[in-house]
Formats: C-alpha cells, structure tokens, sequence
C-alpha cells in the first residue's frame, strides 16, 4: 500500500514538473529573451507577374475599424488555447461601372436618366502592418494555426460590421452626391440616377 501512495506521489510531481515547464516555456516564448540568441533574417523572393485585370469599380465609401479579438480554440485533453488580437481593418463600398451599358442610359428632353448597378461591397481586409498579437495562451505547439483562425474570424466581422453599418447604403447615396453634379456638368443636362433593384 505504501509503494502505490509512493507511486502516486511520484506521478503527481511528475505531472506538476511537466505543468511547471510548460507555464515556464509560455513565459520566456512571449518575451524577448528568446530574441537576442537569433543573427538575423535571411529572405529570398522571386516575384512573376500572373495576371492582369481591367478594372471599373468606384469606390465611393471606406470604412476603417478597429477591434480587439479574442478567439479560443477547444481542445479535448489540453487547456483551451486562445489568442487576443488588436486588429484594425478596412471595407470598401463601390459601383462596377463595366455593367453600364448604353441600354441603361435614357434621353428625355433635356434630362438623361442613367440606370446604375447595385452598390456592393468590393473589397474588406484586415491592415496587417497596424495589426498586432497582444496575448496567446496554451497554444503549445499550433500558435500560428490559433493566430490565423483569429485574423480569419476578424476579416469575417469587419465584412459584416460593415454591411450591418449601412455601408451599402452610404455607398449609394456618396454615388448621387458625387456623380450627379459631375455628370450634369458635364452633359449639360440634368441628370438622374436610379439603381437597379
């Protein structure tokens, strides 16, 4: 009986040991001990060109956010893994003027009406370089896996923290501010716009 109490007690300062180190390994990963044993970087890039594209989107409205993210990974046998981010992205709201087609512009008199598409979202991303890891925990052997489901699940947001802001919207009524008078100047006519449903 003693030698399995014996046993026991030995397993749980093995377990304490190994819980010990990783606590301690967490501790000096995180901060800039680790930095000074490094010489420097090395990088090589070879950059080819694959394609090229004409563009025809205006871009009428951009919204900038800022957010802190705290993603957590569920593990079965280990401690939750999880990482907090300050993120600071941007979503862009534009018309595609190649879907113009001269069907879509009408005369009457001495005013024109010009049919526009539907505003859209054309572009949301996350500024890597005013984006930062503020803190992870747990994240033994997958930090970079835990860290890039993080700023995947903040690209997802801003996408629709900006729809659920009204960028859509805002992006319409910057295209009448901004297209109307131009195009009257510039026809000479007063211009109408209305958008396709």
């Amino acid at each position: 009986m003693s030698q399995l109490i014996t046993r026991l007690i030995r397993l749980l300062v093995l377990i304490l040991l190994v819980v010990g180190l990783i606590a301690i390994w967490e501790q000096i990963r995180g901060s800039s001990v680790l930095s000074r044993f490094r010489r420097g970087d090395n990088t090589t890039q070879s950059i080819v060109l694959k394609e090229v594209t004409a563009l025809g989107k205006l871009e009428l409205v951009r919204y900038t956010f800022k957010d802190i993210v705290e993603h957590e990974q569920l593990n079965t046998f280990l401690p939750n893994a999880n990482a907090v981010l300050i993120v600071e992205g941007e979503a862009t709201g534009c018309l595609d003027l190649t879907k113009i087609s001269l069907s879509d512009i009408t005369t009457d008199g001495d005013s024109v009406t010009i049919q526009l598409p539907k505003p859209e979202l054309c572009g949301w991303k996350i500024n890597h370089d005013r984006s930062r890891v503020y803190d992870t925990r747990f994240s033994f052997l997958n930090e970079n896996q835990l860290v890039s489901d993080a700023y995947r699940q903040a690209e997802r947001q801003i996408r629709q923290s900006a729809l659920n802001g009204g960028i859509l919207l805002q992006t319409r009524q910057n295209a009448g501010r901004i297209l109307q008078p131009l195009l009257t100047r510039l026809s000479g006519r007063r211009v109408g716009l209305v958008f396709r449903s």
